[in-house]
């Protein structure tokens, strides 16, 4: 089965090392883009800026391509219903985040979004047919209490920008279950180009409901930057599902949130409070157990 889906049998400790340093990598440049994004956000709007960051993106997107040959569409073939997929599902995801973006701190958000793992197994349960014990189960189970202590429901029930937050997870995962189906031969540069050209379109022609603004001369080198850094999480976050064991490296996605916590607090002075940070423990350490777990069954099947 692993070798139908184009997954290595055996993964090695060197590929295990390699896919958390790319996960690493991608947590660092995905969490700093945003947070150019949001800046320039405060600045004009927001759909205007996604369209022009893609516009920088793109032309870097398509050098890196030919310099490192990975600008080959044969290498789709068999794999574009999957590549389809995943490119909606990148698009949901970027618009749904960059809403709550501009509506919720950087940390608050982030921690929502570590319940990414955790979804990404139970959608691998439920679709997948993946078998899920009863430990990590629980763990999920646990996992999603944590949001509720994130985002609060009160009387009037969840506030809405929290509930696109949760959407925003479920187009990610998504997007990585796609991402891990895919065959080698279909190349990540190719992948990602092919992801960030319809997200700038779509952003392109939604912005057009507004006339454009001039761009304040002081967002330009952060829309440079947030293009820099979107290429670096776009390429690496796929090398990280094609590359390690699901349970070494996606731990490393909760770098994320020191990131994000970090920077919301040297930015805009935001830190979260005591239930969101307890509500995000919680996810993490039900994230960190299941994938321990998951890799102790992948080593030691039942017999």
């Amino acid at each position: 089965m692993a070798q139908a889906r184009g997954l290595p049998v055996e993964t090695s400790w060197e590929e295990n090392q390699r896919g958390a340093g790319f996960m690493l990598v991608a947590m660092a440049a995905f969490t700093l883009g945003d947070a150019c994004m949001k800046v320039v956000s405060e600045q004009m709007p927001l759909l205007q800026a996604v369209a022009l960051r893609g516009m920088v993106t793109l032309p870097l997107m398509l050098l890196l391509a030919r310099l490192t040959g990975g600008l080959r569409l044969a290498g789709l073939a068999g794999s574009w219903r999957l590549v389809g997929w995943r490119t909606l599902a990148e698009l949901g995801a970027t618009l749904t985040f960059f809403y709550c973006l501009v509506s919720m701190p950087l940390g608050t958000l982030s921690a929502i979004l570590q319940a990414t793992p955790l979804a990404v197994t139970a959608g691998a349960a439920l679709f997948m047919g993946e078998a899920v014990g009863w430990r990590r189960g629980l763990a999920i189970l646990c996992g999603f209490v944590g949001v509720l202590l994130i985002i609060r429901p009160g009387a009037e029930g969840i506030d809405s920008t929290a509930l696109v937050a949760l959407a925003s997870v479920g187009f990610v995962v998504l997007r990585d279950l796609s991402t891990r189906r895919l065959t080698h031969s279909a190349p990540s540069v190719t992948v990602a180009l092919l992801a960030a050209a319809l997200v700038t379109l779509v952003c392109a022609l939604l912005s057009l409901r507004q006339p454009w603004v001039a761009v304040p001369l002081q967002v330009l080198p952060l829309l440079a930057l947030a293009a820099v850094f979107v290429i670096i999480g776009y390429v690496c976050v796929i090398r990280v599902m094609r590359m390690g064991e699901v349970g070494f490296t996606t731990p490393f996605r909760y770098t994320s949130l020191v990131w994000a916590v970090l920077l919301g607090w040297l930015i805009w002075g935001d830190f979260p409070d005591g239930l969101t940070l307890l509500g995000a423990g919680i996810v993490v350490a039900s994230g960190v157990f299941t994938l321990l777990r998951e890799a102790r069954l992948h080593q030691h099947p039942p017999g």
